[in-house]
């Protein structure tokens, strides 16, 4: 059943996140979790140019796939952004968010690269990476979701209107945006 503002009645709300501007070209990522408490990072020089595009194209899989545990669903139960890098203080990341982490890096490399790959070529790509994962030994990340032509096009829509809200943010101004798990059915974008 849907709600006001396109969030389904009932749903309730896990995290709010804001990516802010700073004068110099600066970025903030911060995440409030229901319960009040909240984790952040700032990004300066080249990092401050990649991570909004990336934490953006996040959202827009996320919401638009209805992943629960990906990067935002591991921010609300309670995770700190800086447990996603070394030294890993909560240990492995969870299956869930290694597959999401997969499906956000291929769309930020055809973004990267200028293109729009179809359902076959993102399925080729992640056959190549989980093969030269296997071969090196490293964690691969399950491939739970093949994701169709119309699931990648809504997931770009989703993703660009989030770009373009980011890129039209002032200088001190913040990009907010509500997460909740399972907000969004497939194919409807945030």
């Amino acid at each position: 059943m849907e709600g006001v503002g396109g969030f389904r009645a009932g749903v309730v709300m896990a995290l709010i996140i804001r990516l802010k501007h700073h004068a110099g070209g600066a970025v903030s990522l911060t995440c409030t979790r229901a319960d009040g408490s909240s984790t952040w990072q700032r990004f300066e020089g080249p990092t401050a140019m990649v991570f909004p595009g990336h934490d953006l194209t996040h959202y827009a899989v996320e919401t638009t796939l209805g992943f629960a545990h990906g990067f935002y669903g591991l921010l609300a139960d309670g995770w700190n952004i800086q447990d996603f890098a070394k030294p890993w203080p909560r240990g492995e990341i969870p299956a869930e968010a290694r597959e999401v982490e997969l499906i956000v890096g291929f769309f930020d490399s055809e973004r990267r690269q200028g293109e729009s790959w179809s359902a076959a070529e993102f399925d080729a790509h992640a056959e190549l990476y989980v093969g030269a994962a296997q071969a090196r030994g490293k964690a691969v990340p399950p491939r739970t979701r093949v994701l169709r032509d119309a699931d990648i096009a809504a997931v770009r829509e989703a993703r660009d209107a989030l770009l373009q809200r980011w890129y039209a943010t002032p200088v001190d101004g913040t990009l907010e945006l509500a997460f909740s798990r399972g907000q969004y059915s497939r194919g409807q974008s945030p």
